[in-house]
């Protein structure tokens, strides 16, 4: 414990005027107090659109030079950051390793509460060590409060290893500096429940890091105009969509789109190609090899 020193004075502890009386109110009244403070999350994402746009930049760069994505925190902004990274393999049919989540205390502590062990640096830092991170891979960073230990720990190791380091928190920089190539501070100030960072705080974080992942996706070619299409086909709801991008960016109707789906081994992006180049499935790949995996630059470069 570190020598029980007050983070009262920190933004995300204090006290919110506009909910003092919050156990008086009524149910109506605490949801229209909850939507009346979230609009500041709004507000806090506009005012970082400078560093979220350059850590889409650093990330999608790290991506297409064989690079990774990490995202470290401990309870709710850990949990976020799992989050985000398990759904980018259904969403972009990413590999799990492209971007992957680091939280304190591993997998149970996505169901158990273990507070505890974000106040240990050494273990953010060995996390960062046994993924073998390098100058190749970007390194997010996420504490509400922008005190918590092991993620310091861990942007402390990245950035000796060379990694590009992102700062996410929800204190200004004059409260808590961090060392991180890019810094984004998002300040939606004070919880309805005091200190409760799972709030709003949790809101526009997810908001950012929604950001972060799509924005680097769509420039390493995981999207087409705004379509996913290298969707996972691992349902009927995903098959469902699969076949409603290929019959809205074709002529075809939804038997021929299965059809063509099915010849390209339920692969959208490449079933899109095959369509528009006339290329098989043979070809059509070696293109998109090529090409890196962007469709659009694979049909500009077909022609």
């Amino acid at each position: 414990m570190d020598n029980l020193q007050s983070r009262g004075h920190l933004l995300t502890e204090q006290i919110n005027p506009n909910s003092q009386n919050l156990d008086s109110l009524s149910s109506l009244e605490i949801v229209d107090l909850f939507n009346q403070e979230d609009n500041k999350t709004i507000e806090a994402i506009a005012k970082a659109r400078i560093p979220l746009a350059q850590t889409i930049d650093a990330t999608t760069l790290a991506f297409k030079q064989g690079g990774r994505l990490f995202y470290v925190g401990a309870g709710t902004s850990g949990r976020l950051g799992v989050l985000d990274a398990a759904e980018c393999p259904p969403t972009f049919c990413t590999s799990p390793e492209l971007v992957q989540g680091i939280l304190a205390g591993g997998k149970d502590a996505l169901v158990k509460s273990s507070e505890a062990l974000e106040d240990r640096p050494a273990d953010g830092a060995k996390a960062i060590a046994e993924r073998e991170i390098s100058k190749l891979d970007v390194v997010v960073g996420i504490t509400a409060g922008g005190t918590t230990p092991y993620v310091r720990g861990a942007l402390q190791e990245a950035k000796a290893r060379e990694a590009t380091t992102v700062a996410i928190s929800c204190v200004s920089a004059e409260q808590v500096p961090m060392e991180a190539d890019i810094d984004i501070r998002l300040l939606v100030g004070a919880e309805i429940l005091a200190g409760s960072t799972r709030l709003k705080a949790g809101t526009v974080t997810k908001m950012a890091l929604n950001i972060i992942s799509t924005g680097a996706m769509v420039g390493y070619g995981k999207v087409y105009g705004n379509r996913m299409i290298d969707v996972a086909v691992t349902n009927d709801k995903l098959q469902d969509r699969a076949l409603r991008i290929i019959s809205d960016l074709t002529d075809l109707n939804r038997q021929e789109a299965s059809l063509l789906l099915d010849k390209s081994q339920n692969k959208v992006k490449l079933a899109l190609l095959m369509h528009w180049t006339g290329l098989d499935i043979a070809a059509g790949e070696e293109l998109l090899d090529k090409n890196k995996g962007n469709l659009r630059l694979s049909i500009t470069n077909n022609q």
